[in-house]
């Protein structure tokens, strides 16, 4: 088939590879536009642009949502389907209409209708999701909200992190993707409705929300952080001289009989690896952390450093 591809975020690299890997023909691919980042601040393509680039393929780089002008692109470029994989972007109708099937397709992290939004991956981890996957699905007015067409279940390992389920799961939309391209172009493509009582939804992360309070369960800040790494980390306000640490490692542990009835935030101790504190349900083990302006450090080296004592209240 002739696909125009739209995508911007690593996580669609792997659907644009097997795509043209599978024999397809890239007509076009639609990426946001390059933007200045790091210290540098230097001016730097998207993932799927430079991927683009590698396999020869046209590439249009439309500012913010995309409109006439882009529809009017993959018209001509003569894309029988439109596919979508983390572009970043709204479609309007005639964006998704513009191929000559008359429709695009979009893959998403999680099995829909779980999970609709920008952020399904933090949010089955946080939740304590055992199962998540993709699925690939017709894109439609409302977000995510379209029949699907194939999905792939994926478990979600006990100490997986948003990165690496990400990898996992970029991979399979990538197998899936491919196995719904070849149904439709068979005119074998047999889409399902979901089911609208069953819908969540994921919104977009904001640097604010891995803020962790200790009168949370252990539990539940642990999967925070791993929800959040390795954007846009987990922390916690410990006030006074240290303020705000990020939560990079930490894990759910045994609470010392002698510090049963510690309240939220009290210093229980130090392990082999790391520092225990109290939370509103269980003692949680810090691993590793990281204080403003500085490196990582272990949670062993950060304790010493706190200079305090089991038994005090760190905030």
């Amino acid at each position: 088939m002739r696909i125009c591809f739209l995508g911007s975020d690593a996580f669609a690299v792997p659907s644009l590879d097997a795509l043209a890997a599978a024999g397809h023909e890239v007509a076009l691919v639609v990426t946001n536009p390059d933007r200045r980042r790091g210290r540098k601040s230097a001016l730097l393509a998207t993932p799927v642009k430079e991927e683009a680039a590698r396999l020869g393929a046209p590439v249009h780089q439309p500012e913010g949502k995309p409109g006439a002008e882009t529809a009017a692109r993959i018209a001509a470029s003569g894309a029988e389907l439109g596919v979508v994989v983390a572009y970043g972007q709204l479609l309007t109708r005639a964006v998704r209409a513009a191929p000559s099937l008359g429709y695009s397709i979009n893959v998403h992290a999680s099995l829909l209708p779980r999970w609709r939004g920008a952020a399904p991956v933090a949010a089955a981890i946080r939740a304590g999701d055992a199962l998540t996957g993709v699925s690939v699905q017709r894109v439609e007015r409302r977000l995510d909200a379209g029949p699907v067409l194939v999905t792939r279940e994926v478990p979600i390992e006990a100490d997986a992190t948003r990165g690496g389920l990400r990898d996992v799961l970029a991979q399979v939309g990538a197998e899936a993707l491919v196995e719904a391209v070849a149904r439709i172009a068979a005119g074998q493509a047999e889409f399902t409705a979901q089911d609208e009582a069953l819908a969540t939804h994921a919104p977009i992360l904001a640097k604010d929300d891995g803020a962790v309070s200790w009168d949370q369960p252990a539990d539940l800040i642990e999967r925070t952080v791993r929800a959040f790494s390795p954007w846009p980390l987990a922390f916690a306000d410990l006030g006074g001289k240290v303020g705000r640490v990020q939560l990079l490692r930490a894990r759910r542990a045994a609470l010392p009989a002698e510090r049963a009835d510690a309240p939220p935030g009290t210093h229980l101790g130090t392990t082999d690896e790391g520092l225990l504190v109290m939370t509103g349900e269980g003692a949680l083990e810090l691993l590793e952390v990281r204080r403003a302006g500085k490196r990582a450090a272990s949670g062993c080296a950060f304790a010493r450093g706190l200079r305090a004592r089991p038994g005090e209240l760190l905030c």
